[in-house]
């Protein structure tokens, strides 16, 4: 995937990194939203990507529809199969030695095609441009403090937003990429160790995964190693115990509709005097944009003004500039709804303090985030919905040591109906990939206003009383 960021837009064409947890139907329909011509799937999920292929064409007759099978070995060397269009390592070897670069006509040309959570009835394909993805990178590079020459560790997925930009970024600074299949924090800091990492970044769970990492798993680091982290407010105690390890932590925020890294928690001097807890406070705010980005604001989305820096006053934060997408792929209207005003409406709402750091204080459209992966609590609903014991239904975001969130549904039965806790995952794991299946099921009455709408924001109270599902140390694999 890495070589691909470099020879897909070199050969005129757009990249479409698909998330490799996704399932058969989700990858089919991205397929067939995306109209990719070639479609390269390493041999560890062949079977996923023949499964998509397959509903497909039985969806899409004619062979023109269907695009074409480039198979990948995995590292161990296992053959991709032979029941393919092409085999990728021989692409390359029958590939001539030169060839002319077909470089963009115009800089607003799209480079990336990167799909959202990937909803199967309604999947956003945020197109992401040359001018664009030039410049996030830049500015990726310049507010991380990736040095010259480089050692990088990938705990990032490069289908999120490009992985942030750094196969392009690492590149730029001439350095060496570290990658893992699956990762441990045994592995992390072995890696960090035997390879002399001095930058990596991750969600916040990569962070818990690391602080509470067992002694035995633990190395000595040869150096400050540099995170970037992002995908959901880091919580402030982790970011202190990274900091006591030997880790620098940079606290970023943005969406795949801003090309991923949009702001950064930019540290000032002063604040190194102040005590742990307190510096930590500062850093888990999303801060200032970064510098290729024009633009960041806090505003009310119905007066289009910008709230008050008092910390206090809630808006919702929104971007402009040459890093925002040329827009979702397919969909004018989403597009058009997203952009009123002339400024990107993300959804999240947060304060803006009076040195001007901006800090989220919710998520608007009630995405949970669990392990870095956005699931959408409508569609695990709708999902919920359609077993038949199922009256009503509303999925929230339960805290998780290790994962950060999960799904937790509130469900009421039909009269006279019968379903148990582990029925309802079980009927969610069978249509939906696992991530994005409740892992607790609650039975009860939904609360709701006047006018009958669930009332949310009592049911994420009372998942946040529940506590974390799993306990630090109970989990170690992503």
């Amino acid at each position: 995937m890495y070589e691909l960021h470099f020879a897909v837009p070199m050969a005129g064409a757009v990249l479409c990194t698909f998330n490799t947890r996704h399932d058969a139907p989700m990858v089919s329909a991205l397929l067939k939203h995306s109209g990719a011509k070639v479609f390269l799937v390493e041999s560890s999920l062949l079977d996923v990507g023949r499964a998509a292929l397959k509903r497909l064409a039985d969806s899409e007759p004619g062979a023109a529809s269907i695009p074409v099978l480039v198979t990948i070995s995995d590292d161990a060397g296992q053959d991709s199969g032979r029941a393919a269009d092409y085999d990728y390592e021989g692409l390359i070897k029958s590939a001539p030695s030169e060839f002319d670069i077909r470089w963009p006509a115009d800089e607003l040309d799209p480079i990336t095609l990167n799909y959202t959570s990937g909803t199967t009835s309604r999947p956003k394909g945020v197109v992401y441009n040359h001018r664009g993805a030039y410049l996030n990178t830049i500015g990726t590079v310049l507010a991380y403090d990736i040095t010259p020459m480089p050692t990088y560790l990938w705990t990032v997925p490069m289908f999120h937003c490009n992985g942030w930009h750094l196969p392009w970024g690492v590149a730029m600074q001439g350095g060496t990429n570290v990658c893992l299949r699956h990762f441990t924090a045994a592995l992390i800091f072995y890696s960090i160790a035997r390879h002399g990492v001095t930058h990596m970044g991750g969600a916040p769970t990569v962070l818990n995964m690391i602080v509470n990492a067992p002694a035995a798993d633990r190395r000595p680091l040869p150096g400050t190693v540099r995170v970037m982290t992002g995908g959901a407010p880091p919580p402030p105690r982790v970011l202190a115990e990274m900091e006591e390890l030997g880790f620098a932590v940079y606290h970023i925020y943005g969406l795949t509709e801003t090309y991923g890294p949009a702001t950064v928690c930019t540290w000032m001097p002063e604040w190194d005097a102040l005590p742990a807890e307190e510096r930590a406070r500062l850093k888990a705010r999303q801060g200032f944009q970064h510098v290729a980005m024009e633009e960041v604001d806090v505003k009310d989305p119905t007066t289009m003004e910008s709230v008050p820096r008092d910390g206090e006053a809630v808006g919702e934060v929104m971007f402009r500039g040459n890093t925002v997408m040329s827009g979702y792929y397919k969909d004018i209207t989403a597009t058009k709804e997203s952009m009123g005003g002339g400024w990107l409406h993300t959804g999240d709402l947060a304060v803006r303090h009076p040195d001007g750091y901006i800090q989220l204080k919710d998520r608007a459209k009630d995405i949970i985030i669990s392990g870095g992966e956005n699931i959408s609590s409508i569609e695990v609903e709708s999902v919920i919905f359609s077993h038949p014991a199922v009256l009503e239904a509303a999925v929230v975001a339960r805290p998780d040591d290790h994962w950060g969130e999960t799904p937790c549904a509130f469900v009421k039965l039909k009269d006279g109906a019968i379903a148990t806790e582990a029925e309802i995952i079980g009927f969610c794991r069978e249509r939906l990939p696992h991530y994005m299946a409740p892992k607790t099921v609650v039975f009860e009455d939904l609360p709701k206003t006047s006018t009958g709408k669930t009332q949310k924001f009592v049911l994420r109270e009372k998942a946040r009383a529940m506590g974390s599902l799993t306990k630090t140390g109970n989990s170690s694999k992503l």
